[in-house]
């Protein structure tokens, strides 16, 4: 009898489904970072140290919020599951390597507690903790909005002593209708002004080649969202050559980081097939027309933020039919 009460509470009882995998949000969180460290490494060479000392930064204060909120309320602590590790280094890659120290943290703060644990921790937060910091931290455009040009020579110093080089960054000359003044190899390479971790295509195309190949995320939502770009920037060039406005709008700002890191979360994005494609047409529409009628040249962060809000609405989106459950039968006239 002891023997068999031994069995009995060692079973573990739970809903169905019953699935077994080896994945665990630790394990995921970490192909991520491994998927987003050919872009540090490139951002570190293109804007130099100070890239990574924001990187750092950001990180150990989102694990340090997360940490200390749940000391705080006496919860389990789950710092160990990366998730904070994410949100701070994809906070840091969408801000200026110029940012103040004190406000990427002010960044972190509104990610991680009030984003993430207010609505109860990882996979119950409604929008991206790192997007939703990032259109927090506009609240000082200025600081927001101060670019330098790529290059060691340019690098803006670890200590915020010295004044740097600044330049406009290609999205600023589409959003008023012109082409930008570097080629497409430039944007593809990542040698222009922009946020830390978003201007080099090539560097986040490797990373997103790595999580497809680890079965990290599915391909879908971002082909949804490039092509949908693609296909509205070629039919309206605004004036420009068709392909060459194509390939900037695609290679120019956050797109690519975005489209790859940060839509495919899996708290914030729907889970159905059909719904997580019209979630990317739906981030790439809004990207345009945020990028060709809005105020700010970048639309990437806003769009998803936006399509965040509607995931509930698109998992009703070709659900499957519940297995033995009853074809429903047509209104008799």
């Amino acid at each position: 009898m002891a023997h068999q009460m031994k069995y009995f509470y060692e079973l573990t009882i739970s809903s169905s489904p019953h699935i077994h995998s080896k994945a665990t949000t630790r394990t995921i969180m970490r192909d991520v970072l491994i998927a987003l460290l050919p872009a540090l490494a490139g951002a570190v060479y293109f804007f130099g140290p100070r890239a990574l000392v924001v990187t750092l930064i950001s990180v150990a204060a989102c694990v340090l919020f997360e940490w200390g909120w749940s000391r705080l309320l006496k919860r389990p602590d789950k710092t160990y599951d990366l998730s904070a590790v994410v949100t701070g280094v994809l906070l840091a890659f969408v801000c200026p390597p110029t940012i103040p120290y004190w406000m990427i943290v002010i960044g972190d703060f509104f990610a991680i507690i009030v984003v993430k644990m207010l609505f109860g921790g990882i996979g119950h937060n409604v929008v991206n903790p790192a997007l939703a910091g990032r259109a927090f931290l506009f609240s000082w455009p200025v600081a927001m909005s101060t670019w330098v040009k790529a290059g060691w020579e340019n690098a803006a110093p670890v200590f915020p002593d010295v004044d740097v080089v600044t330049a406009a960054t290609p999205l600023a000359a589409m959003h008023q209708g012109q082409l930008p003044e570097e080629g497409l190899l430039d944007l593809f390479l990542g040698n222009v002004g922009g946020c830390i971790g978003e201007t080099s295509a090539l560097l986040l195309l490797v990373g997103f080649a790595y999580l497809l190949i680890r079965k990290v995320i599915s391909p879908r939502i971002p082909l949804a969202y490039l092509g949908t770009v693609a296909v509205l920037a070629f039919l309206f060039p605004m004036g420009n050559d068709r392909l060459l406005w194509t390939g900037c709008q695609l290679l120019g700002g956050g797109l690519i980081l975005g489209a790859v890191f940060m839509a495919t979360d899996y708290v914030t994005s729907p889970v159905t097939k059909l719904g997580q494609v019209v979630y990317g047409v739906g981030c790439g529409v809004l990207t345009v027309l945020i990028r060709y009628f809005g105020g700010y040249n970048e639309g990437v962060s806003y769009a998803i933020l936006v399509m965040n809000c509607c995931v509930v609405l698109l998992d009703r989106i070709g659900r499957p039919t519940k297995f033995g459950a009853p074809k429903k039968e047509g209104k008799k006239v």
